[in-house]
């Protein structure tokens, strides 16, 4: 499958990956043929990209640092919980323990595993998916520094809730396109003592946890915010999740642009190692992450070009890279693949946006569904036709 932007979807492509909105319901299902309805519904959602299958990249298999099921359940939860906190301030801890475990059960079975694919949402569910995400990018990196299970229940609910505070800010506020004027900065940057407040008051959660979304935006050199902590006077578990937030906002398409490539939001972290965070958790981070994931189109120093179709973890540079085009663009009579980390003397040039890739293929030949809209669970995402046409 390919990511592609959405003005350059066309009729007659099959989406390869389930489109969901801010509830975690299937908007669109995997294996539809697209629709030209279908497309202007999505733009007018606020969606940027879709996954497409193509012939280039049939047969490429990788593994999730955790299921679709188990993502769908964190996304519903801290939709629930964040509304529930904007109503009437009460957490549903037993929620969140559980969904917290789950997410740690499965890194920790999937210990090999980097964090290779970016989700396709709707902006409405940006806080809810990047609550998860942070709080998944945050055990991972504990999990690599040794924290044990403990360590990283605490680090995960803090992580998973560290924008809680922001349900006590005015959501027009929160979802404000245009930039924001002092004054109004000025109101946002209040969520996180906010945040520490709702969950200090939980008897439950630890103070480690709350701690977490009290300090998530300090930085080492003092210039963050709300108190202008430095060094050791943040707390680790802030510390990581504040690399992890970073990271998965630079990633993430937002109403006002889009993500940017994993591996240059890696470097952006990077540079900021030392001055503003700490060395130790940005190399324990990056580690863990794919900086060129699986369906990523390259050029090689060649001048060839080609997808990435798998990664190696020793070797987060080096991917193995399927050749489709030769240096003049012309397509290949037969594809072959080179894993970079055994030819030392082929390396990525250049990462290619999906418009500079030459060609976006047919679609695969798929049998198209009578109904487009699956459940992907019972009842839960039960989804009526009407809802995107």
């Amino acid at each position: 499958m390919l990511r592609i932007p959405l003005k350059k979807a066309r009729p007659g492509m099959i989406l390869a990956r389930h489109i969901y909105n801010s509830n975690g319901k299937v908007l669109l299902t995997a294996g539809i043929q697209l629709e030209e309805h279908y497309i202007k519904r999505l733009k007018a959602l606020g969606i940027s990209s879709i996954y497409i299958h193509d012939k280039y990249t049939d047969g490429i298999e990788f593994i999730e640092a955790i299921s679709e099921e188990t993502r769908l359940r964190a996304e519903s939860t801290v939709v629930k919980v964040f509304q529930e906190t904007r109503e009437n301030r009460k957490l549903n801890v037993k929620a969140i323990y559980s969904t917290t475990e789950h997410i740690i059960n499965e890194i920790l079975k999937n210990k090999n595993a980097l964090v290779n694919l970016a989700e396709v949402r709707a902006y409405d569910n940006y806080t809810f998916a990047h609550s998860v995400n942070v709080c998944v990018l945050s055990v991972i990196t504990g999990a690599s520094l040794g924290f044990n299970k403990a360590q990283l229940r605490d680090l995960g609910i803090g992580a998973l809730l560290h924008d809680i505070g922001k349900t006590q800010i005015d959501p027009a506020l929160l979802n404000k396109v245009e930039p924001l004027n002092d004054h109004e900065f000025e109101a946002i940057k209040k969520h996180p003592h906010a945040g520490f407040e709702i969950l200090r008051q939980a008897p439950e959660i630890s103070l480690l946890s709350a701690h977490v979304a009290f300090q998530h935006h300090e930085r080492l050199d003092g210039s963050g915010y709300p108190r202008g902590l430095k060094g050791k006077e943040i707390h680790p578990y802030a510390m990581i999740t504040a690399v992890a937030d970073i990271y998965d906002a630079l990633v993430s398409d937002r109403p006002y642009r889009l993500g940017i490539p994993p591996h240059q939001a890696l470097d952006t972290i990077a540079h900021q190692a030392e001055r503003t965070l700490d060395p130790e958790i940005v190399a324990a981070f990056t580690k863990n992450i794919a900086p060129y994931p699986v369906t990523t189109p390259v050029q090689l120093n060649t001048g060839e070009i080609g997808i990435v179709v798998d990664v190696n973890k020793n070797y987060r540079h080096r991917p193995v890279v399927r050749v489709i085009f030769d240096p003049e663009l012309k397509e290949l009579p037969k594809f072959r693949e080179v894993d970079l980390s055994k030819n030392k003397d082929l390396y990525i040039a250049k990462v290619l946006t999906p418009e500079e890739f030459p060609i976006v293929s047919e679609s695969s030949p798929q049998v198209r569904r009578e109904d487009p809209f699956a459940e992907l669970r019972p009842a839960e995402n039960k989804v009526v036709k009407d809802s995107l046409v």
